[in-house]
């Protein structure tokens, strides 16, 4: 008797691993964003797309450039004087701290057993210093949420994704991230993983010695790294860690001959990049030199359709010029407790 449930615990297990889910290894054809996909009639496209009409760029350039090289920059997209007062947003929240909940991302070997804190729990000196995130700040902003939904941005998010535009989530840094190279989709994760942009918000000029961004033009088709485990995705049973990730990609880069870019562009002008456009952050070569950007994730709306703090129910969403952004379930006394932006 025990001979035979030994044999049919081992047929068990050969049917649990051969049905099994195995992790992605590349994203899914059938489910690329159309430019993405090969014949991609972008003139076509434009032509029908009357929304483009109407945004200070050339959308056809632009989605061409995209294609072939997985970025764009909009010059001037955002207002200075928007982006003047969403930062004087960000110095309310740190010189008062204590009287709000956002969420900060500490990444300093004292914090490492605890990184991410509400930001009534540290020091000011901490918060006006490097290695800080300002986690989904827009969702106490009015103004926040006007700037990541700007018609500039989501109009050409729209027709990358051919879909409404959903905003995922936002982060703030005062300092360069000095982050090593990297793709965002192993990190940030939509139900349809190649469903995924970003967009870097420059709030100041930027100086080649503050720690810029880099990345490498037409890195979005290079092969995906596979972290083990787990495919192309980074989580706690990866085998692989996100240092072996960015010297695989500097390597890929390397051999196929793509050139490292730095960004150095003007306050207002807003960095848009694909999914899997390797970059990263830097050094800071001077630390008393500044690196103010607001940076932002987007999905489409078949790709991300809950808030991922409740993935189970319905959001509420905060519409403007025809994109979405959810509000936060987790905090829902801190939405827009900075109003400055409703009269903007």
């Amino acid at each position: 008797m025990n001979v035979i449930n030994a044999l049919k615990s081992s047929i068990k297990k050969g049917i649990q691993q051969v049905t099994a889910p195995q992790p992605l290894k590349e994203f899914e054809p059938a489910t690329l964003p159309w430019l993405d996909k090969p014949g991609a009639d972008i003139e076509q496209f434009v032509r029908k797309y009357e929304r483009g009409r109407n945004v200070p760029y050339d959308l056809a350039e632009k989605l061409k450039f995209w294609q072939k090289n997985g970025y764009v920059i909009l010059k001037q997209a955002i207002d200075p004087a928007w982006i003047d007062q969403y930062w004087s947003e960000v110095e309310e929240l740190i010189e008062n701290h204590k009287q709000y909940k956002t969420l900060v991302r500490v990444d300093l070997p004292e914090y490492a057993a605890r990184p991410v804190l509400p930001i009534n729990e540290v020091p000011k000196d901490v918060l006006n210093g490097p290695y800080i995130k300002f986690m989904d700040f827009h969702d106490n902003s009015v103004l926040g949420k006007k700037i990541m939904l700007h018609e500039n941005i989501i109009t050409f998010l729209e027709a990358v994704f051919a879909d409404r535009v959903i905003a995922m989530q936002s982060l703030l840094f005062k300092y360069g991230s000095q982050q090593a190279t990297h793709q965002d989709f192993p990190y940030v994760v939509s139900e349809v993983p190649s469903h995924l942009a970003a967009s870097w918000i420059a709030m100041e000029d930027i100086h080649i010695d503050s720690g810029p961004l880099y990345y490498y033009p037409g890195s979005q088709y290079n092969k995906k790294f596979d972290f083990g485990n787990t495919g192309i995705f980074f989580n706690g049973q990866s085998k692989y860690n996100p240092n072996d990730f960015a010297n695989y990609l500097d390597k890929k880069c390397e051999d196929f001959g793509l050139k490292r870019e730095t960004l150095l562009i003007k306050k207002g002008d807003v960095l848009i990049w694909h999914a899997a456009l390797a970059h990263g952050g830097d050094a800071i070569r001077n630390p008393a030199l500044t690196r103010k950007s607001f940076v932002n994730h987007y999905s489409s709306i078949k790709a991300y359709k809950h808030h991922r703090q409740s993935p189970t129910t319905e959001p509420i969403r905060r519409s403007m010029n025809g994109a979405d952004v959810f509000a936060n379930p987790i905090m829902p006394d801190q939405e827009d407790i900075f109003k400055g932006g409703e009269k903007l």
